[in-house]
């Protein structure tokens, strides 16, 4: 038990230290190269900050713990509404006037319900992966041709940009290198905790795994509360929901069919529909999420936890 607790906590160190290399190493790599800072936050920086989700996905389907690479994606977009903006409410007010995610929002919705009709066929198999790629891209395809830079472009505000190209290799190689182990450490870990207490591994990956693979994006979040940006969080969240959806899971699909749990179809998939919902008055109507309605949205999320287990 505590050399399994070691592994979740390594491998999530890992995650949230290679990630963040990842991401500086690849900014500045990119606009080494001459890619225009837009480019680079709908693309770079979206990716990269997702790749603990997509490492700790590949890592799991690929050791045959497929209920955890689905888990961490549902988890996490559940996470990431409820508890990321919840918790950033709480720090600061969230103001929406002036920031059009109407349609960023649109897009995640169709998304999601995508991917609830694809799992109504049992499986994500390699055929759908390539349909929430196709989605993928035109997402990109959209928002790069429209100028929307959601938060992808404010994003880089926390990167240290100019760095030396020996740095810039240094970042690159430590991203790569701690990324994969971090996931099968967490996957290895996550999975025998499972398996001593009789927890199911769609239940682990709906919880630990999805919670500590969004560690990335609540730091980034609460730090930009603190700095009086609170309302980077509802950028944060729409567009790192797109991609957990059509980048990770069509990803991880690709690589090996995921087979869908049915407790995941009765319960968490529509939880994650529904609180993706909750954002549109907010965006819709320019209404702050205050610390109110942050507190509602932890205690919404103190309530799927207690009903997953």
């Amino acid at each position: 038990m505590i050399v399994d607790l070691v592994l979740v906590l390594a491998g999530l160190a890992l995650l949230v230290f290679g990630g963040d290399l990842l991401v500086k190493g690849a900014v500045n790599l990119s606009l080494r190269i001459g890619l225009s800072p837009l480019v680079v936050g709908l693309t770079v920086v979206a990716f990269g900050t997702s790749a603990p989700e997509l490492m700790v996905s590949l890592s799991a389907a690929l050791k045959g713990s497929s209920d955890i690479a689905i888990g961490n994606v549902v988890g996490s977009n559940i996470a990431n509404v409820l508890l990321i903006v919840g918790t950033t409410a709480i720090v600061a007010v969230i103001p929406t006037k002036g920031h059009d995610l109407r349609e960023s929002w649109t897009m995640m919705i169709a998304a999601t319900a995508l991917v609830i009709l694809l799992g109504f066929m049992g499986v994500i198999g390699r055929v759908q992966g390539v349909v929430l790629l196709v989605a993928l891209f035109v997402v990109l395809w959209r928002q790069l041709t429209s100028g929307e830079d959601d938060a992808g472009a404010e994003d880089l505000e926390a990167v240290v940009l100019g760095a030396r190209w020996l740095k810039i290799m240094f970042w690159l190689a430590g991203g790569l290198i701690g990324l994969p182990l971090g996931a099968n450490l967490l996957v290895s870990g996550a999975s025998d905790i499972a398996r001593l207490f009789g927890i199911s591994e769609a239940v682990i990956g709906l919880t630990l795994v999805a919670i500590g693979t969004s560690l990335p994006e609540m730091a980034a979040s609460i730090a930009s509360a603190l700095r009086g940006r609170a309302d980077m969080a509802l950028g944060n969240v729409v567009g790192s929901n797109l991609f957990n959806l059509l980048a990770i899971l069509g990803g991880t699909a690709l690589v090996q069919p995921l087979p869908v749990p049915e407790q995941m179809l009765r319960l968490d998939m529509w939880v994650m529909l529904g609180s993706s919902l909750l954002l549109a008055p907010f965006l819709f109507r320019g209404i702050a999420v205050s610390r109110a309605v942050g507190a509602v949205f932890l205690a919404l999320y103190g309530a799927y936890l207690w009903a997953l287990f």
